[in-house]
């Protein structure tokens, strides 16, 4: 059995077609059919069924399945390990970040590493807080870069730390009746129509349980619009829709050239008006039982070490 069998193996086992399997790993479909061929004659064993035109994986290729993917991973991360060897001068690092961290808080972390290791590669792939959380969890990053909150259920599998933190601004367009105004009192959130991200964004997460923590349901807001990037909550507000709860970073511009404007939120005291803030922490998720490779040990000193100076 031949790591090259294996992956063949798990290409046609994925796909359940020989034919679109051999075109994914740029080979013939004849090499494709010998492999899994001399794995079945091998051991006796039939891995898939052959019926009329299409296949089905029997019991013995999903053990198979498993156990080959767990092998091609641990050879995967024993290559890196072996790359990593000379002082860092080689190695990759993955990374997962929600949409707001990997957009506007991180490149300057890339950046500074880059500089200390410019022959390390760095693959960075965004998505919502929920989907970071889980691909951390399952191996697909190294390290996720979150806001908002982490799922009960992946807990146990993520350590997490806190290495910054920003601050949610409830902002609106020009054409707002609230655009100029300073400060509105909580009541008023009732009075406008509002923007909101998905239910899987790690900001979304936060405005909902400042809301709930101001005794106000999100549910009894005048939600008009529901959309899967901040950019586009941004641009919609920014022409005139709703308001919309939005990092700071990613406002900073916009509420300098005066096209968004940012209120304060207040609640009566008895003797003055308390501002209501939403700060939320961005989390650095890693898996509690993965290797840690001497990349990606660099790259959390990096963000520990800004993390420090900036307290």
């Amino acid at each position: 059995m031949t790591l090259e069998q294996l992956r063949i193996f798990l290409a046609v086992a994925e796909m359940l077609h020989f034919t679109r399997a051999a075109e994914a790993l740029y080979i013939t479909q004849p090499a494709v059919s010998a492999a899994i061929q001399s794995l079945e004659t091998e051991y006796g064993v039939r891995l898939f069924h052959r019926i009329g035109r299409h296949i089905e994986i029997t019991d013995a290729g999903k053990l198979l399945q498993g156990e080959a993917q767990k092998i091609l991973d641990h050879v995967q991360l024993t290559e890196r390990g072996l790359k990593e060897l000379n002082n860092l001068q080689r190695g990759e690092l993955k990374i997962g970040a929600s949409l707001t961290v990997g957009n506007y808080w991180l490149p300057e972390k890339i950046s500074q590493f880059k500089q200390l290791y410019p022959g390390i590669f760095i693959n960075c792939q965004l998505g919502n807080a929920e989907e970071i959380c889980e691909g951390t969890a399952v191996g697909m990053y190294d390290l996720g870069l979150v806001t908002g909150e982490i799922k009960p259920s992946l807990q146990q599998s993520l350590a997490q730390e806190e290495i910054g933190s920003d601050r949610l601004q409830i902002v609106v367009g020009k054409s707002h009746p609230w655009f100029g105004h300073k400060e509105i009192s909580l009541d008023k959130l009732f009075s406008t129509s509002w923007v909101m991200r998905e239910s899987g964004s790690g900001a979304q997460q936060m405005f909902e349980q400042a809301l709930e923590s101001w005794g106000i349901e999100p549910n009894n807001l005048d939600v008009v619009l529901n959309l899967n990037t901040s950019e586009m909550v941004k641009a919609v507000v920014e022409s005139g829709v709703g308001a919309a709860a939005l990092p700071e970073l990613m406002v900073q511009k916009e509420l300098q050239l005066g096209t968004l404007h940012a209120v304060r939120i207040t609640k009566p005291q008895k003797q003055s008006q308390k501002e209501l803030e939403i700060i939320q922490p961005i989390w650095k998720l890693k898996h509690r039982q993965r290797f840690h490779t001497r990349v990606m040990v660099a790259f959390e000193n990096l963000l520990v070490q800004d993390n420090i100076q900036v307290a």
